[in-house]
């Protein structure tokens, strides 16, 4: 396989194609080597249009995805993230060369240390990998102008609202199959934020997400 013949046609033909044109992305796209950040053996599917397992029952998301993702929350060089959800490290990657400072939870210790020692390798040293459970929230001393969710949630905690930071974004998938939209939240003011639908899709939930209040008869 011509590896970079297949990463150029990724860019252009799955990623440029789902409406991500944001130069610094393309070019991370293209820079960051995501053969690396794939299950071993599976290296060939890199750059394929499709969902790859990682174990646990996750999957590593799709490239259009997740550089959808990173256009979104319109990262600037001195934000802080915090992403939810780190599986093989991609992501966290194209977060980390956007911006200031990552910190990137995973539930999933092998899935943690895998990801912590593809970022290393690559030299990003501004990003803290942690092995915890934040799927309803995360403590920090100081907001976070970017969160990023890479499972969907059935309800959006508000923990993950009150951790941003005034004109912070926050990119989720809230619903249950078969019907989910991708949404960013944007904190406007103390006590103000505007949800704005991005797209629709599937995307498996979050473990141990917070679960929509239930009627019963």
């Amino acid at each position: 396989m011509n590896i970079e013949q297949a990463r150029f046609n990724m860019v252009e033909q799955q990623v440029r194609t789902w409406d991500v044109l944001d130069p610094n992305v393309l070019t991370l796209l293209s820079e960051i080597p995501r053969e690396r950040f794939v299950p071993a053996g599976r290296e060939s599917l890199a750059f394929a249009d499709l969902e790859l397992p990682i174990g646990h029952g996750e999957v590593m998301l799709a490239p259009k995805l997740q550089a959808r993702i990173a256009q979104e929350v319109a990262l600037r060089a001195g934000d802080r993230v915090l992403e939810v959800g780190t599986g093989t490290g991609y992501l966290t990657a194209l977060l980390a060369r956007l911006s200031s400072h990552v910190t990137s939870v995973e539930i999933h210790d092998d899935l943690a240390r895998g990801a912590r020692d593809r970022l290393e390798s690559l030299g990003l040293a501004n990003v803290q990998v942690v092995t915890a459970d934040a799927a309803r929230g995360w403590a920090s001393p100081t907001p976070f102008d970017a969160i990023v969710i890479t499972g969907s949630l059935p309800v959006l905690p508000q923990a993950f609202r009150q951790a941003l930071a005034v004109g912070g974004r926050l990119f989720a998938i809230i619903g249950e199959a078969p019907v989910m939209s991708a949404v960013l939240v944007t904190r406007d003011a103390p006590d103000a934020w505007v949800d704005t639908p991005l797209f629709e899709t599937l995307v498996a939930p979050l473990r141990n997400a917070e679960q929509p209040a239930r009627f019963v008869f």
